[in-house]
């Protein structure tokens, strides 16, 4: 009997100590393994990501319906603003431009001859008309009189005489004449002429630009320096303002951004300035750093996908901005996986 309670002591006792070393071991991995993920939680937010450009990607299309003459550039060229990318086919705008510059000129010629009055020798011409007029009318007044008094005498009809008096009424007529055609070329203008004439010219301006306008169009320019990524349309095609078709489309890449879509639980963490950094597959466990310089105002559905099947793909995500630092080059639309300092990161402002 002594020596089965001795036994059934002794294996409570092992069993004891079994149960001490089994609460110790899980105490140990429960201190290690805690803390760790803990720390890890509260110091990164991981997101997918996509790379793109400060400018993200701008559809460059024409202004003006018509076939494409030319399209200069090609895809990875890099340009300048305001440089000509495409060109439409323009030869009846530069008709128009041709026309409105030879309307102009005219107008212009006619403000000037409205402002200077009659050339020299046009007022030349028209005083010696009046004196040749002002001859004929001292001749025929003279001959009117003489003719008069004849009359009087009845040395000659009355008839007669009236016939010269007819023909000196017709001479001062004309002198009258030549005397307001001379004053008219030699007078100023008047202001209502002048004022016709230059509204003229401004009219012939106002059609010019246009026309200038509308040839401007014609050449599909730059809004942008950058890299062309897209060349949509090629000699030869069609254009039209009616329906969306863009010739090219480029980006402004000097500056590169990631778009992160960070899940609902952690976007209480985010804040503007905060360090993060990229890594991509493709590039091995090199880390492209940049800051948080946009955080999104409203939720929205997932934009990138990770193509992992555990992924919930009806989890809301807060769309935020990371601009990587100066020099980084990777690929724009490269996806990527983002990770955010939420707590120890370094802030940047």
């Amino acid at each position: 009997m002594k020596r089965s309670n001795a036994v059934l002591l002794a294996a409570g006792v092992l069993f004891a100590l079994s149960m001490a070393n089994l609460w110790r071991s899980r105490g140990h991995e429960v201190s290690a393994s805690g803390p760790k993920a803990s720390s890890l939680s509260s110091t990164l937010i991981t997101a997918p990501g996509r790379v793109e450009a400060v400018s993200e990607e701008i559809r460059v299309s024409s202004e003006l319906s018509g076939r494409l003459r030319t399209v200069h550039v090609e895809e990875g060229d890099r340009v300048q603003r305001g440089q000509v990318l495409a060109e439409i086919e323009n030869n009846d705008y530069r008709a128009r431009v041709a026309g409105a510059e030879a309307e102009l000129a005219q107008r212009e010629a006619d403000l000037r001859r409205t402002v200077n009055g009659a050339r020299i020798q046009e007022r030349r011409e028209a005083e010696a008309s009046m004196r040749a007029a002002k001859a004929v009318l001292d001749n025929s007044k003279s001959e009117a009189e003489r003719r008069r008094g004849l009359a009087d005498r009845s040395v000659i009809s009355r008839d007669e005489a009236e016939r010269f008096e007819r023909g000196y009424q017709v001479a001062l007529a004309q002198y009258e004449q030549t005397a307001q055609h001379f004053a008219l070329i030699d007078a100023e203008a008047r202001e209502e002429d002048r004022a016709h004439a230059a509204a003229a010219v401004a009219t012939a301006q106002a059609q010019l630009a246009e026309a200038r306008a509308y040839l401007e169009k014609s050449y599909i320019r730059a809004p942008i320096n950058g890299v062309i990524l897209r060349k949509l349309r090629h000699n030869g095609e069609s254009v039209s303002t009616q329906f969306d078709s863009p010739v090219i489309t480029m980006a402004d890449d000097s500056v590169l951004r990631v778009r992160l879509d960070v899940d609902e639980s952690d976007v209480s963490k985010l804040r503007e300035g905060q360090r993060a950094y990229v890594t991509a597959e493709a590039y091995g466990t090199h880390k492209f750093w940049g800051r948080v310089i946009r955080v999104g105002r409203i939720l929205g559905k997932k934009n990138i996908r990770t193509d992992e099947p555990s992924e919930h793909v009806d989890t809301k995500i807060l769309e935020t901005l990371v601009e990587l630092d100066s020099e980084q080059q990777l690929p724009l639309g490269l996806r990527v996986d983002s990770y955010v300092q939420s707590e120890e990161g370094a802030r940047v402002k």
